[in-house]
């Protein structure tokens, strides 16, 4: 290490990374530029912390050009509410939407796991173009 600079492998290590991630991210402007040392990457401490912040923008469902409008607006001195709240009112909808689909999914596998029809044509399962059918295997 150089002083509180990290390299490139330091970083992937501490972040759980591969460093071709590390570089992708930084191409994408989700990283700032790295100083060079020797020709070598050389990143502040910080650059963990945004990757900290990173993942939990991925898992809540930002996708990466949200993550760097995020970024972008607070290295210019934004509050994060802002963006934050405008990304997350459009992503909410989705995210509801999706639940709903996942459980119609599972009302109908349930469905599915106690069917006893004979045949795919007689299942009632099949009979609409929603999950909204239900098993009769007397039909």
């Amino acid at each position: 290490m150089t002083g509180d600079m990290l390299t490139i492998g330091q970083v992937a290590d501490a972040a759980g990374l591969k460093t071709s991630a590390i570089r992708f991210y930084e191409a994408r402007g989700l990283l700032p530029k790295p100083v060079r040392v020797g020709g070598q990457r050389r990143y502040a401490e910080e650059t963990l912390q945004r990757l900290a912040f990173l993942d939990v923008a991925k898992r809540a469902g930002f996708s990466l050009e949200d993550a760097r409008l995020l970024f972008e607006a607070a290295d210019q001195g934004a509050p994060a509410h802002a963006g934050l709240r405008e990304l997350a009112g459009k992503k909410l909808p989705d995210v509801v939407a999706l639940i709903e689909r996942a459980q119609e999914m599972k009302r109908w596998l349930s469905a599915a796991s106690d069917c006893g029809c004979a045949t795919l044509e007689a299942c009632g399962l099949f009979a609409t173009d929603t999950l909204a059918g239900s098993c009769d295997p007397d039909r």
